[in-house]
């Protein structure tokens, strides 16, 4: 029947619809646009070249980072016919993960791969005790405005423990508890919280978990953990 739209139809996406929609605009006012002269026509051009672009650029930063990613999970030891990778030791892996992620750093340091990218050099960097890059590395992916700068906060915060400096890991923590995310929930940012102060703040770090204890899921069984290990326990 006439008009009405299939399944298919259906699962066009957004932008699709909006390229037959503008199609569809020329077709009928391609007298005007003549007459408004080429400007209009070339800004067309321009702004679906740029779309396509960025989806492109887009789409190869996920593949950078994906191939990083699948580096840095590989096994270490003689090829392996079920691993997908494989390097022959800790120093070359190392090597070339890093390579990989600086590399994603460097060329999108604005985009939410570069963010991520930087948040493994800190993670890197901070397993190898070079707490100094750990902690460059894990600030700038803070500084990143996306969603995956609350991990990087999360991260930092633990670094300033590391190296002495508690008011500025526990500000940190404390406004991940007020701004929580999808990556940093306010029970975690809370626990790492609590942990980070026990050792001088006992009183205070129980009073932050005793509400998690009964709360359901992984949460309760966190706290309770947490709690049992306080100096003064049992």
């Amino acid at each position: 029947m006439a008009g009405r739209i299939t399944r298919k139809e259906l699962k066009t996406d957004k932008f699709a619809l909006e390229v037959e929609q503008t199609f569809d605009f020329v077709t009928e006012h391609r007298r005007e646009l003549i007459l408004y002269g080429s400007i209009a026509v070339a800004a067309i051009l321009i702004g679906v070249a740029v779309f396509f672009y960025m989806r492109h650029e887009q789409t190869v930063r996920e593949q950078a980072l994906g191939e990083a990613i699948l580096m840095q999970e590989a096994l270490v030891g003689p090829p392996n016919p079920g691993a997908l990778m494989t390097f022959p030791t800790d120093e070359a892996k190392h090597t070339a993960v890093t390579k990989a992620f600086s590399e994603i750093a460097v060329k999108w340091p604005g985009s939410a791969e570069g963010t991520v990218a930087k948040y493994y050099l800190g993670a890197i960097a901070a397993d190898r005790g070079n707490i100094a890059e750990a902690q460059k590395m894990f600030q700038e992916a803070a500084d990143g405005g996306n969603k995956y700068a609350a991990l990087a906060k999360f991260s930092l915060a633990q670094v300033y423990f590391a190296e002495k400096r508690p008011a500025d890991g526990e500000k940190i923590l404390r406004d991940l508890m007020a701004h929580p995310s999808d990556l940093v929930s306010t029970d975690q940012a809370t626990i790492a919280l609590a942990k980070a102060i026990a050792p001088t703040r006992p009183a205070e770090a129980r009073k932050l978990l005793e509400p998690l204890r009964t709360k359901a899921g992984a949460v309760s069984q966190d706290a309770i953990t947490a709690v049992s290990e306080l100096p003064g326990q049992p």
